[in-house]
C-alpha cells in the first residue's frame, strides 16, 4: 500500500514538474523586437527581390520589393494552396483598414456581405487590377539586430490575390510584390501591429550581393559591428504625405509612398537652374514632388530637371574628361579611362538634393555612374520626359524626382512612419562597410 501511495506520489510529481517545464518554455520563448528580410538584385530587370514563406503547409515565394506598395499581393490563380487563407469580409475592421471602395459579391446573394476587393497594381508594367483581400499565415525571419534568428509566424497577415497576368514585367519566378508603404496594410504596419514594436523600417540595398531591409526595433547592425541605425550617423528630414495617389488606389486615397522635400539640386556645389514649383505638388492631382523607389531602377528626372544636371554635370567634370556615345537609357556617358577613383567610387562631382530643411543628400560617384563596359561610365540619371500628359506616345512622369535604386545602393535608409521622418546615411563606403554586410549566417537565438 505504501510503495503505491509513493508511486502515485512520484508521478504526481513527475507530472507536474513537466506540465511546469513545458508552460514556463512556452512562455520566455522571445517575442521578437525586430524582423529582417534578405533582398537580392535581379541583374537581368534590376528589380529588388526578397523571399516570403506564406500559406499552410508554408510555401516560399519570391516577391518583387516595392518600399511605395500599398501591400503585399500575390498570384493566386497558379497553385495557391493553404488551410489557413479566407477571406475578409466587406464591412470587416481588416476591410476599413485598407480603405477599399468596393465588394465582391458572389453570385447576386443578397444575403452575402462580400469580400473586400483592392487594387494590387504592378508599378514595373503601371498596370493595376481588382483584387480580393484574404488573411493567411506568414513566417518572418527574426533578428536581434546583430545576426538573425528563428522564424516567427504571423497568423491572418492581410494581402491581396491578384490575376496571373499582373506579373507581367516582374523578375522570372516572382509571383507578386512585397508593397513597404506608409499606408495601414502595407507590410510595415501590420508588423508592428502583430509584434507591438515601432512602426519603422531600415533599407539598405546592395548592388550585386545579399541587402536587408529590417522592421522594428534598432539597432541594426552590420559587419563589422557597425550600427547604421545610430540617429549620430544619420541625417533626417520629414516624410511628405502626398495627398493624392498617383496608383490605382480608390478615388481620393492618399499615397502610401515616401516623399521628402527636396527644394533644390546642387552639381559640384553650385545650384541648377529649373523651374523650382515642379518641386512642389500641384493642387489636382499630386503630381510633382520626390519620392524615393526600389522599383525604378535610377533615378528619373522631369526633362527640364534632367536637362539642367547634365549640362552642370558635363561643365564640372571639365573638358579633359571626353564624352562619348550615350549608351540607353542614360543620356550622358564619358571615357572612363578620364576618370579618376575614390573611395565612394569614380572621381566625379558630387551631386548634393538639398532638403527643406537644409539638410544635403550627397551622392557621391558610386552611387551616380554606371558601368556599361569598354571603358564608358554614364551618369546615372534617366530623362523622366514632362510632369504632366502630353500626347499618346510621349513618356511622361507624375513625380518630378523619383530617387531610384542606383541612387540609394549602399545607403541606409531609415523610415520612421511613427515620426513621420527619414534617416539616411548617405554612401556607407565612407564607413568602410556595404549592405551586403549584414550576418545572415549565424543564428541569434
Amino acid at each position: 500500500m505504501a510503495s503505491s501511495i509513493t508511486f502515485t506520489l512520484l508521478f504526481f510529481f513527475l507530472f507536474s514538474a513537466l506540465t511546469s517545464h513545458l508552460s514556463t518554455a512556452k512562455t520566455t520563448v522571445p517575442f521578437p523586437k525586430a524582423l529582417v528580410l534578405r533582398v537580392t538584385k535581379d541583374t537581368t530587370t534590376r528589380q529588388y527581390i526578397t523571399q516570403i514563406t506564406q500559406r499552410t503547409p508554408p510555401v516560399q515565394a519570391k516577391v518583387v520589393l516595392d518600399v511605395g506598395g500599398e501591400f503585399l499581393w500575390v498570384d493566386c490563380e497558379k497553385g495557391y494552396k493553404s488551410s489557413t487563407k479566407k477571406p475578409v469580409p466587406c464591412g470587416s475592421p481588416q476591410c476599413a483598414l485598407s480603405l477599399s471602395g468596393a465588394c465582391t459579391i458572389i453570385d447576386n446573394d443578397p444575403s452575402d456581405v462580400g469580400i473586400c476587393s483592392v487594387m494590387p497594381n504592378n508599378p514595373i508594367s503601371s498596370v493595376g487590377t481588382s483584387g480580393d483581400l484574404f488573411q493567411d499565415i506568414l513566417y518572418v525571419q527574426s533578428t536581434n539586430g546583430f545576426n538573425s534568428g528563428k522564424q516567427v509566424s504571423v497568423p491572418n497577415l492581410l494581402f491581396s490575390c491578384a490575376p496571373n497576368s499582373l506579373l507581367e514585367g516582374l523578375s522570372k519566378g516572382s509571383v507578386g510584390i512585397a508593397g513597404l508603404g506608409r499606408n495601414k496594410v502595407a507590410l510595415p504596419s501590420l508588423l508592428a501591429s502583430a509584434f507591438s514594436f515601432p512602426r519603422k523600417f531600415g533599407v539598405c540595398l546592395s548592388p550585386n550581393s545579399n541587402g536587408v531591409v529590417f522592421f522594428g526595433k534598432e539597432p541594426y547592425v552590420l559587419l563589422p559591428g557597425i550600427d547604421v541605425s545610430d540617429p549620430k550617423s544619420l541625417t533626417y528630414t520629414p516624410l511628405i504625405q502626398n495627398p493624392r495617389s498617383l496608383v490605382t488606389s480608390f478615388e481620393g486615397n492618399p499615397s502610401a509612398e515616401y516623399f521628402i522635400g527636396v527644394k533644390s539640386i546642387k552639381v559640384g556645389g553650385n545650384p541648377l537652374k529649373f523651374n523650382a514649383t515642379l518641386l512642389t505638388f500641384d493642387n489636382e492631382g499630386g503630381h510633382g514632388g520626390t519620392k524615393i523607389s526600389t522599383v525604378d531602377p535610377f533615378t528619373t528626372l522631369e526633362t527640364s530637371i534632367y536637362k539642367a544636371l547634365v549640362n552642370a554635370f558635363v561643365k564640372a567634370l571639365g573638358p579633359k574628361v571626353p564624352r562619348v556615345k550615350a549608351v540607353a537609357p542614360f543620356g550622358a556617358c564619358f571615357d572612363a579611362k578620364h576618370i579618376g577613383s575614390t573611395r565612394v567610387g569614380p572621381a566625379v562631382p558630387q551631386i548634393d538634393l538639398v532638403l527643406r530643411n537644409d539638410k544635403l543628400w550627397s551622392i557621391f560617384g558610386d552611387n551616380s555612374m554606371v558601368s556599361v563596359g569598354n571603358d564608358v561610365l554614364c551618369l546615372g540619371f534617366v530623362d523622366g520626359g514632362p510632369l504632366n500628359f502630353v500626347d499618346w506616345g510621349i513618356k511622361f512622369t507624375p513625380t518630378a524626382v523619383v530617387i531610384g535604386g542606383q541612387q540609394i545602393e549602399n545607403n541606409f535608409l531609415l523610415f520612421d512612419l511613427g515620426a513621420s521622418r527619414l534617416g539616411f546615411s548617405s554612401s556607407l563606403l565612407f564607413r568602410q562597410t556595404t549592405c551586403s554586410n549584414f550576418n545572415f549566417n549565424s543564428s541569434a537565438y
